[in-house]
């Protein structure tokens, strides 16, 4: 598919898909909506329990999750071990032309090695910071690993309707430890009963301001 660069109302990039009709990121600010919903609402949260973390990240996309993770990880001096997923993988020659580095007052170093990395090995981004990188889909992805904190970031349910199946969120249930979190941007009702469904612990918090009302957090019992 074709991928346009087009910049959302915080001034921050985001991609668009002109065939999907879909966007990466929120048109109300990619960088506001990385921040808000993944950062503030999950990760921040999570850490007031431990400092020490393992992230599961559905859509890898741009990498601006994590970068933002990162950041927000130095700044709280947390230990993020972040393995993220995507089957569609953005490179560094189309993500090179994206303004979250200088949005966020840095160079492009750190989004370079994000998506340069090797899919499959493990990267070390600083001491406290391990990333590794699935290409793979989803929807069959199988492995040991336990998670504090799952980003749900795949394209809208009538974009995507697949990623959002009952099969899909079960899987991620069981990747979650007790007290597990999900993340999303969505909270359509039918995934919200689809998340209570499988035993997720559901609530509405606000959206990003300028940006979508509401988001949708689900934690495991």
């Amino acid at each position: 598919m074709n991928r346009e660069i087009i910049e959302t109302s915080d001034g921050s990039h985001s991609i668009y898909l002109k065939e999907m009709d879909e966007h990466y990121h929120s048109k109300h600010g990619a960088i506001a909506e990385s921040q808000h919903i993944f950062i503030q609402n999950g990760l921040i949260e999570k850490a007031r329990m431990k400092n020490s973390l393992s992230i599961f990240e559905v859509g890898m996309g741009t990498g601006l999750n994590v970068l933002t993770t990162f950041l927000a990880a130095e700044k709280a001096g947390l230990e993020i071990d972040y393995h993220t997923i995507e089957a569609y993988p953005v490179d560094w020659e189309e993500a090179q032309h994206l303004n979250y580095s200088e949005q966020l007052g840095m160079t492009d170093q750190l989004l370079k090695e994000i998506h340069n990395a090797d899919w499959g090995e493990e990267t070390k981004l600083s001491d406290n910071f391990k990333l590794i990188k699935y290409n793979e889909d989803v929807l069959n992805f199988k492995h040991g690993s336990r998670y504090d904190l799952i980003y749900f970031d795949a394209f809208a349910p009538e974009k995507q309707e697949e990623m959002w199946s009952e099969a899909v969120f079960k899987n991620l249930f069981d990747f979650l430890t007790r007290n597990g979190v999900l993340v999303t941007y969505c909270v359509k009702g039918e995934i919200r009963r689809r998340l209570k469904g499988i035993g997720f612990e559901v609530e509405k918090l606000a959206g990003p301001v300028g940006g979508k009302r509401e988001m949708c957090r689900a934690i495991k019992p």
